[in-house]
């Protein structure tokens, strides 16, 4: 657990980022803990920040950072950057591990105004973040209940079309969170439209009458990126992260998937 002197110097960082890209008109969102405690009343621990920006934003970002005395990494090109401060630091976010979830301008259409240290922000909006973390499914970690808090608190007005619209062409991942969410809470299932469940239902029963087409592909990397690692050396699948099927080169990929604990790999 952080100690008092802790928190409060992480704040004063955190507000000090927020205040530089303010200052350099560098638009942000803010995700994470601060976003989940604003849709859904749940507090955690705060260990970083998460802000989101649209790629074309990233290198001027570092840069106004940079110039205020931070120290800047671009930790993965196609989705991640981060600025220090010693031990403490803030997520500059501009993509997703898999490849799947670019930051773009709907993100910033649909946000919410608010306010985190003290600082007028945006929030990410809801659609959005449940889009992204639905392919979180790592062994280590799993945003599952993330996103039947997100259901559960901002279901009444949701933008269930739009979200829906994100998870094209990966419907079923949306679809095992929304059969998830009406074992979790059996008593809140009419959150969920019914057309949407019908839709995806109808969906699903025309798959069962259409042939497994070829290549042989594996999506489960798009979920995590150890854990079927053998479907692809091993057992001949394609791995979906790739183009053409995603929009990964192999050189991602292979720097995504090492970066991971090296005992996850077995696991």
């Amino acid at each position: 657990m952080q100690s008092s002197a802790g928190i409060i110097n992480g704040c004063a960082f955190y507000r000090q980022v927020m205040e530089d890209l303010n200052k350099g008109q560098i638009p942000f969102l803010v995700g994470g803990a601060q976003m989940l405690e604003r849709y859904t009343g749940i507090s955690r621990d705060v260990k970083d920040v998460d802000l989101y920006l649209r790629p074309r934003q990233v290198q001027s970002a570092l840069e106004v950072l940079s110039i205020a005395g931070h120290r800047t990494e671009i930790c993965y090109p196609h989705w991640l950057a981060k600025a220090y401060e010693d031990a403490l630091f803030v997520d500059v976010i501009f993509g997703s591990g898999n490849g799947i979830c670019a930051i773009n301008d709907a993100w910033f259409e649909h946000s919410l105004e608010g306010e985190v240290f003290g600082v007028p922000i945006r929030f990410c909006p809801p659609e959005e973040m449940i889009w992204s973390k639905a392919f979180v499914m790592e062994r280590e970690r799993y945003d599952g209940a993330d996103i039947a808090h997100l259901f559960r608190s901002c279901g009444e007005r949701m933008d269930w079309r739009r979200l829906l619209q994100q998870f094209e062409p990966h419907w079923r991942v949306l679809f095992s969170h929304l059969i998830l969410f009406g074992f979790i809470y059996p008593t809140e299932r009419s959150l969920i439209p019914d057309w949407l469940m019908r839709e995806l239902l109808g969906r699903l029963e025309n798959e069962m009458e259409v042939a497994a087409q070829k290549p042989k592909l594996c999506q489960g990397t798009l979920l995590s990126r150890t854990q079927y690692l053998k479907d692809i050396t091993d057992w001949g699948y394609e791995d979906a992260r790739l183009r053409p099927f995603g929009t990964m080169t192999p050189e991602e990929a292979a720097r995504w998937t090492t970066a991971a604990d090296p005992s996850s790999s077995s696991k």
